[in-house]
């Protein structure tokens, strides 16, 4: 009986559309999400940053078939489309990294200073900002990364394009 209920459940699993499933490597909230990346940024770990963001895949399964680019009139590409936005994420990591890379900051909370947008299964949170304590005790404000993608209740860095 056991088989066949893990049977059962691959199966149904392997028909699941991307639009159904959560993403990879995402949390379970925004200040978890915020705490990840501090700390990747603490070890200027450049691998876990990336993996911490949207990847060609997930961009191209989740999230592409429901933006307005992707619309045949736009007559835009999901490559041309994410390739654009994969540069200048990382270009803007690696400022955020040589700006805050070794620093620890202590996490205090996380809010979104720009609009959200609501798409069929997923919500983008622009214009995140970190209220962090560093070593000194001084509390400020910081931007190290841009946008955050809700899908199915989790969380994960849309880009770390930090737009001013």
């Amino acid at each position: 009986m056991r088989l066949h209920t893990f049977i059962l459940s691959a199966v149904l699993l392997s028909g699941c559309s991307a639009s159904s499933r959560p993403l990879p490597n995402s949390h379970e909230s925004p200040e978890v999400l915020a705490r990840a990346v501090l700390t990747a940024i603490e070890g200027r770990d450049a691998d876990a940053l990336l993996a911490l963001a949207l990847n060609k895949k997930e961009f191209e399964e989740h999230v592409w078939p429901e933006l307005p680019a992707a619309r045949p009139e736009r007559n835009l590409s999901v490559n041309f489309v994410w390739g654009d936005l994969n540069q200048k994420s990382n270009a803007t990591l690696r400022d955020t990294i040589a700006a805050h890379g070794g620093k620890k900051y202590e996490f205090r909370s996380i809010r979104f200073l720009g609009e959200t947008t609501q798409y069929d299964s997923y919500r983008v949170h622009r214009e995140s900002e970190l209220t962090v304590k560093e070593s000194d005790g001084t509390e400020r404000q910081i931007r190290v990364f841009g946008s955050v993608i809700e899908k199915s209740g989790r969380y994960k860095v849309f880009s770390y394009v930090i737009d001013d």
